[in-house]
């Protein structure tokens, strides 16, 4: 149980408009200062989502310490206290169990909150004496419990184990649910955007017309589909694809630019560091992503929040963060013939082009902003800590 003195008040009160944030937040609560919390984060520190969360806490005053067997990234607030455990292969989930007991014994967090529930949640899976906070991330509950009987039921102990699990979508959400009937409860809290950063450029007049996505290069988030997608369109000395983003299927992508006639006209750029994706998404006039499968869909709203109209697949969580014919356009997972119609129509259309980028900037401030899902996270943590 965490000691001190609560001062709480609700950023808002209830939402309106979209339906479907009501999913997210009903009440968002923002915690004072004079209510810190000691978070003890058990995360990768080499991910941009660990580094969100943890700069986003100590930013609002609570005291965090990160333990991850991964080197942390240089943009990791200063204030954050990283604690490193040897990774020994994979085997450091189990080997390092008793280290994690004596850290939490002597650091004595309110809460513990980990992030991936077939990794770190292992570690954390024997963790007593203190509230433990599950943030399921994506392939670890769509695919890890896939793998065989063992690893399904292995992955229901690590559920088990936590007293509250949270979802970045409804879509992971439900997957939980069906994993796990009698699962905890489950809150969704999105990852947010700073709208401060992600912004529109000043103008996009005069650029060639650039249809791309910023994403990993491996068959999940479906950069093939893309390059059949953008091959059907009507060819054009000034259109261009960019692919930014780095991974195992960089060569076969290459091949594939080949055989289907656009290699001259694709641009991999390969990966960049995170503060400059605004950079390469003012470059855009489209954004697709037309993944196989997605837990959330973080590129989406970052290019949404730059003004872009988006083209996504209905796989997981990703019309969760498009408005269908407002924000962008929602297609059939595995159809590029409709994706790139609806490009197309896009291209075709430089106001609609500029009415649904806009519309998608105003969806992202009202409901993915970074602060309003900041305050969501810590008020479920703060629930956790109190309960």
């Amino acid at each position: 149980m965490r000691t001190g003195t609560s001062d709480e008040r609700p950023c808002g009160g209830e939402s309106g408009g979209w339906a479907a944030w009501t999913i997210f937040a009903p009440r968002t609560w923002c915690w004072t200062l004079t209510d810190r919390m000691r978070i003890m984060m058990i995360a990768a520190a080499n991910s941009v989502h660990t580094v969100f969360w943890a700069n986003a806490f100590v930013e609002r005053g609570h005291a965090v310490h990160l333990v991850s067997q991964h080197p942390p990234l240089p943009t990791l607030a200063d204030t954050v206290q990283v604690h490193r455990l040897p990774h020994g292969r994979g085997l450091g989930y189990l080997l390092n169990r008793g280290r994690l007991a004596r850290l939490i014994h002597r650091v004595r967090p309110d809460v513990v909150n980990v992030h991936y529930a077939s990794g770190y949640g292992s570690l954390v899976r024997g963790v007593k004496g203190v509230p433990v906070a599950l943030n399921v991330w994506g392939s670890d509950v769509f695919e890890f419990p896939d793998r065989s009987t063992w690893h399904r039921a292995w992955l229901l102990g690590n559920l088990k184990a936590a007293r509250t699990i949270i979802s970045t979508s409804e879509a992971m959400a439900q997957r939980v649910r069906s994993l796990l009937p009698d699962a905890s409860p489950i809150t969704v809290v999105p990852f947010g955007v700073d709208t401060s950063v992600f912004i529109p450029p000043a103008s996009r007049k005069g650029q060639d017309v650039v249809v791309g996505t910023v994403k990993t290069l491996a068959p999940t988030y479906g950069i093939d589909r893309l390059m059949r997608a953008f091959a059907r369109l009507p060819a054009a000395p000034d259109r261009r694809l960019r692919i930014v983003g780095n991974g195992p299927q960089r060569d076969a992508l290459m091949r594939l630019a080949t055989e289907l006639g656009i290699a001259e006209r694709t641009d991999l750029v390969g990966a960049v560091p995170h503060a400059q994706v605004p950079d390469e998404l003012h470059r855009l006039t489209v954004y697709v992503a037309l993944s196989r499968a997605e837990s959330f869909g973080v590129a989406v709203i970052e290019a949404s929040a730059c003004g872009l109209p988006v083209v996504v697949s209905d796989a997981g969580g990703l019309p969760e963060v498009v408005r269908d014919g407002v924000t962008g356009f929602v297609v059939p997972e595995g159809d590029p013939v409709v994706a790139a119609r609806r490009v197309e129509q896009l291209l075709a259309d430089p106001e609609a082009c500029a009415r649904m980028g806009a519309a998608g900037r105003a969806f992202v401030v009202e409901h993915f902003e970074r602060s309003r899902c900041v305050d969501r996270m810590i008020a479920v943590l703060q629930q956790a800590a109190d309960t």
